[in-house]
């Protein structure tokens, strides 16, 4: 028979039990939980991550909207920080998710500083996305040793100096934003390499010179867009009628080519090359393509705007301040 226990020693003895027990059923990896909760810290201790509570189970009791776990190793893999209102710096805990995949920090506009180098040590890292945000500095040449990236958004934040030529090395990449920026210098000839794995480039709205690389040639895109920049030269080996790009922003630039010479892929349905230094006519049958989007305003056009089929889409807007473009919907002019 056992002896009975003084009823201080039985509670102490309970709740020590239930804490070991609640110890040891946590999924949350207490590496995981420290950097979160480091993260945490650096953002100001927000209202939007009321959840991340050190006193219960990241996995499984933290917001789900904000991170995940994996099934099977218990370690966070997914982070996804948006719209907090309160934030600071994104601390060098964020290098110590080891098993991150996925990191999301969209619209968190008060986050300032620098992309932190400890990012480089996230070797599982498929998807980087910092938009919308204060973060500042240059474009990190870390990025381009993290070879399982396939998705970067670096999007609408105040990064500045060039692009890095290594980002170039990340052959499993398909995505990459870097526009509305304060970018300057070149289009890296290395982002040859990216071809044809890279589908969707968006390098608009930032302050890049030079000519675009050559090595673009015969390359197809979903979306390319370096709009609003000071890129000049002939572009016009980035068409093509065997060329698979659906969309293709070019507007506000300093490009100069004959526009009546080029060919057109059948997929293409956006063109905006408006603000440039383009001149020539109209290709024949421009007016039998599906567009959806197209602007030739403030070029050097002459001829006459094609008539009927898909041009009824648009109006005057789409062909003003050219050198001599004729007919409807603009007055007639002396060629």
């Amino acid at each position: 028979m056992l002896p009975k226990m003084k009823p201080s020693l039985l509670y102490t003895l309970s709740f020590t039990l239930f804490f070991l027990s609640t110890a040891l059923s946590e999924r949350c990896n207490p590496n995981d939980k420290n950097a979160l909760l480091e993260i945490k810290k650096g953002l100001g201790n927000p209202n939007d991550l009321i959840s991340w509570d050190p006193k219960t189970d990241c996995c499984d009791d933290w917001a789900k909207d904000t991170l995940s776990c994996d099934d099977d190793t218990n370690r966070v893999n997914s982070l996804s920080l948006t719209k907090i209102e309160d934030a600071g710096h994104l601390l060098p805990a964020i290098g110590d998710l080891l098993y991150l995949k996925q990191l999301d920090i969209t619209k968190v506009r008060n986050l300032s500083g620098p992309i932190p180098p400890t990012i480089a040590k996230l070797t599982y890292l498929r998807l980087l996305k910092i938009t919308q945000t204060n973060i500042s500095g240059p474009i990190p040449e870390f990025l381009g040793e993290m070879k399982n990236l396939t998705y970067i958004n670096l999007s609408e934040n105040n990064l500045i100096g060039t692009i890095p030529p290594a980002l170039g090395q990340l052959s499993n990449l398909f995505y990459l934003r870097l526009d509305r920026n304060k970018l300057t210098g070149p289009i890296p000839e290395a982002f040859g390499k990216l071809g044809p794995k890279l589908e969707f480039l968006y390098l608009g709205g930032n302050k890049l010179s030079g000519v675009v690389p050559s090595s673009f040639t015969s390359w197809s895109f979903e979306t390319l867009d370096l709009s609003a920049n000071k890129l000049e030269g002939d572009i016009s080996f980035l068409f093509g009628k065997d060329s698979n790009t659906f969309q293709l922003y070019l507007s506000r630039n300093k490009f100069e080519f004959d526009f009546s010479k080029l060919k057109f892929g059948k997929k293409l349905v956006s063109l905006k090359l408006n603000h440039n230094n383009i001149y020539g006519g109209f290709p024949s049958g421009f007016e039998k393509r599906p567009w959806q989007e197209f602007n030739v305003s403030y070029n050097n056009l002459c001829g006459k705007i094609p008539q009927g089929g898909y041009m009824i889409r648009f109006d005057l807007y789409s062909y003003v301040h050219n050198k001599c473009l004729c007919d409807s919907p603009l007055p007639p002019c002396k060629m």
